[in-house]
């Protein structure tokens, strides 16, 4: 059995780290917008639209939420469901929201996908790889040694954060890609994400039905309104599963429903009047 750093659970800690990685975003979407954009964005197109806007802030908003007091003091050092809390808002909600937030003509400039690292991307954000990836680090992440030890030294535990938030960004690219080329169509989204929503059952499913202590890291005296270990590790297992399973096929739902509109009769009579349209005046 572990002791809490402090029983003083509501202390306040500073972390500068995050801070820094919150104002670095917002300098280089800053520098993005304002020196890049101009020079790469013909003078008719906007450089950056109200939903990219909204979708930064909330993005950034989420990581700050996630990383900073109290959220991460709680998370490291009492509550293993808070911890789970914090890993679900950083795989789930902080990627797809960046990748809104991306004006299509910045992605293809980083990207470039007419040149090799283009393809390579191509090649590695396919559904079978980027999901493989994200499964392997969910599984990994909850192995009793990666958490203990991450709770243990500092460097490993932001490196685990950064591994979980690249994994679930590259996870996302096939659904939430600014490049309409690399996202697959709404039914292979359906899909895809359905089997993304399957896969973390496993250790869900392993936190909710143990009986003793998992991580000897959060097994101490101090307990966060008096939540017994146990109880706090079948707490992780039903936010990862359920939690995180039913904002899944949420977005699952809107592919659906994206889906069923696209495909109505109404909807293929007008696509059909539109590419008439543009036939008569090619003849023309």
């Amino acid at each position: 059995m572990t002791l809490a750093t402090s029983s003083d659970i509501w202390r306040f800690q500073f972390h500068p780290e995050v801070w820094i990685v919150i104002f670095g975003g917002f300098l280089l979407a800053f520098y993005a917008v304002k020196i890049v954009g101009p020079n790469a964005v013909p003078g008719e197109e906007p450089i950056y639209t109200r939903t990219n806007s909204i979708a930064f802030i909330a993005a950034m908003f989420s990581l700050w939420f996630a990383s900073d007091w109290p959220m991460h003091d709680i998370s490291e050092e009492y509550l293993y469901s808070a911890h789970m809390l914090q890993h679900l808002i950083i795989s789930l909600i902080v990627p797809p929201l960046l990748l809104l937030a991306f004006p299509n003509w910045l992605a293809r400039l980083l990207i470039s996908p007419n040149g090799k690292i283009g393809k390579w991307i191509s090649q590695l954000t396919r559904p079978v790889i980027a999901g493989f990836v994200y499964n392997f680090v969910i599984i990994v992440t909850h192995l009793p040694f990666t958490v203990n030890y991450s709770i243990e030294n500092g460097p490993f535990h932001y490196f685990v954060h950064l591994i979980v938030f690249l994994s679930s960004l590259w996870m996302w690219i096939p659904v939430m890609s600014p490049l309409p080329e690399l996202r697959k169509s709404l039914p292979a989204q359906m899909v895809y994400l359905f089997l993304m929503s399957v896969i973390p059952t496993v250790p869900a499913g392993f936190l909710t039905f143990a009986g003793g202590a998992l991580y000897d890291a959060y097994d101490h005296s101090v307990r966060l309104w008096g939540i017994d270990i146990t109880t706090d590790q079948q707490l992780a297992g039903l936010v990862m599963k359920l939690i995180g399973g039913i904002y899944l096929w949420v977005w699952i739902a809107s592919r659906f429903f994206q889906w069923s509109r696209k495909n109505s009769p109404e909807m293929v009579l007008v696509d059909s009047q539109n590419q008439s349209d543009l036939k008569e005046k090619d003849i023309k």
